[in-house]
């Protein structure tokens, strides 16, 4: 499990394409602190799992359905990433419950900047916008976010200068992709009441 509290902005340093899957080589000096092989790892919100590690570097194996629902497919030598390790258990939820289980992508819009903040605007695929809204959590490239307006195909959130100066959504423009997880609650309450057939 994760909080969506990005711990460092790594790099991709090398892509290696396989037939149903890619390899990707991550730099990333604080996540790989005693990382181990077998640990997760969340880049840009995409739990992965450390195949091999070595010095500030680790290796991680993308599979064909990761590579479909998520951004990751998109991500090429040089490129930035949120990475975070998972919460350790007894320690502070500082941001909420993610899985790094990523639901749909979404796209930048439109950004709004201010003298103290900046607003963002990104689409919503249909099938989640259910699950969004307003003052509720989001998980976007693994940063944990507050919504601030929920539309029918968009929402928006406000940014604050540490996550545009430490995450990839201080250098993401309109046109850029992004992953998306929903709260996870929100889906649980939905398939119990579904299965109970609207009410209990």
């Amino acid at each position: 499990m994760f909080t969506g509290i990005v711990e460092e902005l790594g790099e991709i340093t090398a892509v290696e394409t396989l037939d149903d899957a890619c390899r990707f080589r991550l730099r990333g000096p604080v996540v790989t602190e005693g990382a181990r092989h077998g640990d997760s790892i969340a880049v840009n919100g995409v739990c992965l799992t450390v195949v091999d590690h070595e010095g500030d570097e680790f290796t991680a194996d993308v599979m064909a359905e990761t590579l479909n629902r998520s951004s990751l497919g998109a991500l090429t030598t040089g490129s930035r990433v949120n990475l975070e390790r998972p919460t350790a258990v007894g320690a502070r939820l500082g941001g909420h419950i993610v899985q790094g289980h990523v639901d749909g992508t979404g796209d930048i819009l439109e950004r709004k900047p201010s003298e103290h903040w900046e607003l963002v605007r990104i689409s919503l695929p249909a099938d989640l916008a259910r699950y969004v809204v307003e003052k509720g959590s989001i998980t976007v490239d693994g940063i944990s976010l507050t919504v601030v307006d929920a539309g029918p195909d968009f929402f928006t959130v406000s940014l604050i200068p540490t996550t545009l100066a430490l995450t990839t959504l201080g250098i993401k423009q309109p046109g850029d992709p992004v992953n998306l997880e929903v709260d996870v609650v929100a889906k649980y309450v939905e398939r119990l009441l579904t299965a109970h057939g609207g009410s209990r």
